[in-house]
């Protein structure tokens, strides 16, 4: 009906009927206000108007409604932001009490792993010309002897942890020494010493014809600390020579560098995998004229527990200086080449290409034994004997050439290379720097850039071209820290060989012998600039020497054991390794 109307849509015609609306609304509001309170008096809890009259409330709610919802969005933002604002003031505001300084990440240890060192198998002859990459080999010469020196040292106590010498598959070959027993939780504590026991070591050499594995379990929270080194002789047949190499830890990046492919030159790369994990491997190949791009030499799969030998001359044939990036994904493999060198019907020699320190722009190689240059020069003059000289060969991994400086350091100081020694290696390519021309002796080879690159020397062994000759490669070396242990090999000439290229280094060399006992350290102090070496005696109080414990202190020093054999032309050089780490910790953040 029309007097049922809303009151905002009610026409309003004039000012006289708008005044009497006010005051008509006037009253009617005192009016109610009057009931209101009369009405609270009896009624508590009602609070709607006792006048209010039924009205149509659809269009005014659903408009409201309307409203209010962006109204509440932009109610409920302020009400957020003032919020956050008082959050930050407060935080701001509020003083700093001793309790709230920033967080440190904690630092959680690792727990101590196992060690393991693969050694690997005796110098084998390729069985006429092999087909692609596949090796097969013949028989080994009548005299050729391969022998495993392995050492283990004890822990502070003198207690030793358990370690054997086995195949690659695990068929056990000796036992160092048995796990410790564990103490008895009833049993007395022990009464103190009146002196701390004697260090020991557990030692092991012997003959192999195969990959062997020294493996050696943590003693607590204690890494193990252990060692060994294969040492190969022969006195006939094409593979006539000494080679040696370091049992190495398996890793998932290697470097080699000394790899020839060219006439009379046979390089096989040896993988093997002692994880339980297969290995897929990736081979980058470098040689002279730049980075090779060889089918064939992506996705090897090496199996756990098997060694996978490649011929390297399948992939990059005719390479004079061929490095081999080695890069495995899955279990982690052990890598080393053997290279040989055949001239005619002459052995030039053999050794193994063991990794070297990764690219940097700082290299050092030592182990180092350079013939008398004027006698040298002939041989290297004739034709096919190019590389019967001493040289380095540097690697540049990278996009941009390295200008490189090389500097040797004899007995007496820096010794000057033919040409200055500042040589400029091509990018993605190997350099070969000759070193003949510097005075017959033991040296250490320094090298260094702004592009990182990694390198090797090379040293020979004879001087004419009918007798048979030798051929050995040192790897770029680790700087000496504490605790490296050393094992050297029975048989031949032994020379202990310490570079301090930038400063005065002090070296403690302490021998361990047969009986497994730790002999009296001795210290020498090496002048910057030099290399010393020591002739490994046979003995030490009537037990033979098996090696050594090396710890350096002062400016950088490197390492390397020297083995040639009396009256032949024989030459194997093998560098120090790292020693056990201490026990690692890593800091550990928090997040979502």
């Amino acid at each position: 009906m029309p007097d049922e109307q809303h009151p905002a849509a009610r026409p309003e015609s004039s000012g006289e009927g708008r005044a009497d609306g006010k005051r008509d609304r006037s009253a009617r509001g005192k009016e109610r206000q009057g009931k209101e309170r009369t009405s609270k008096a009896s009624r508590p809890t009602d609070s709607r108007p006792v006048d209010s009259q039924p009205t149509d409330s659809r269009p005014t709610a659903q408009r409201l409604k309307t409203l209010a919802r962006p109204l509440g969005g932009v109610l409920a933002g302020v009400v957020l932001v003032a919020a956050g604002g008082g959050l930050v003031a407060a935080t701001a505001l509020a003083p700093r009490t001793p309790g709230s300084s920033p967080l440190t990440a904690p630092q959680a240890a690792v727990p101590a792993g196992n060690l393991v060192a693969v050694c690997p198998a005796p110098a084998r002859l390729l069985q006429a010309t092999p087909v692609g990459t596949d090796p097969q080999f013949s028989p080994e010469s009548a005299t050729a002897k391969s022998t495993v020196s392995a050492l283990v040292l004890g822990n502070g106590s003198g207690v030793l942890p358990s370690s054997r010498l086995a195949g690659l598959t695990g068929g056990p070959l000796v036992e160092l020494a048995k796990a410790p027993a564990a103490p008895a939780t009833a049993s007395p504590a022990p009464a103190p010493a009146t002196t701390p026991p004697a260090p020991r070591a557990a030692v092991a050499q012997r003959g192999i014809d195969a990959v062997s594995i020294l493996s050696a379990d943590a003693f607590g929270d204690q890494q193990p600390s252990a060692a060994a080194a294969m040492s190969y002789a022969a006195d006939d047949g094409d593979l006539r020579g000494t080679a040696a190499a370091a049992c190495q830890s398996p890793a998932n990046d290697l470097w080699l560098v000394g790899a020839d492919t060219s006439l009379g030159r046979t390089a096989v790369l040896n993988l093997s995998n002692a994880s339980g994990t297969p290995a897929t491997v990736n081979l980058d190949l470098f040689g002279a004229k730049g980075v090779i791009q060889a089918p064939g030499s992506r996705g090897l799969l090496v199996a756990p527990g098997t060694t996978r030998s490649i011929v390297l001359a399948g992939l990059a044939p005719g390479q004079d200086s061929l490095a081999v990036r080695v890069r495995s994904t899955g279990g982690p493999v052990a890598a080393v080449i053997q290279q040989s060198v055949l001239r005619g019907l002459t052995p030039g020699g053999v050794d193994f290409i063991t990794p070297g320190t990764g690219p940097a722009t700082r290299q050092a190689v030592t182990g180092l034994d350079i013939q008398d240059p004027a006698a040298l020069g002939p041989l290297t003059a004739k034709s096919g004997f190019e590389d019967a000289g001493p040289a380095l060969q540097i690697a540049v991994p990278g996009a941009a050439d390295a200008v490189v400086e090389v500097k040797m350091y004899g007995r007496d100081g820096q010794k000057p290379l033919p040409g200055g020694g500042v040589v400029t290696a091509k990018a993605g390519s190997v350099t070969t720097v000759p070193l003949a021309g510097v005075p017959a002796g033991h040296y250490t080879v320094s090298a260094s850039s702004d592009v990182s690159f990694t390198a090797a020397a090379r040293v020979t062994r004879g001087l004419k071209a009918e007798d048979p000759t030798d051929v050995a490669w040192a790897p770029s070396a680790i700087r000496l820290g504490s605790q490296h242990l050393v094992p050297v090999p029975a048989a031949g000439s032994r020379f202990l060989m310490f570079g301090a290229p930038d400063g005065r280094a002090t070296i403690s060399y302490t021998p361990v012998t047969a009986d497994g006992k730790i002999r009296s350290a001795t210290t020498a102090d090496i002048a910057g600039g030099t290399t010393a070496s020591v002739q490994i005696p046979a003995n030490v109080e009537g037990s033979a020497v098996v090696g050594y414990l090396v710890s350096a202190a002062g400016e950088a020093a490197y390492g390397a054991v020297l083995l040639e054999r009396d009256g032949k032309a024989d030459v194997a050089t093998v560098p120090v390794t790292p020693g056990a780490a201490g026990q690692e910790k890593v800091a550990v953040t928090l997040g979502y």
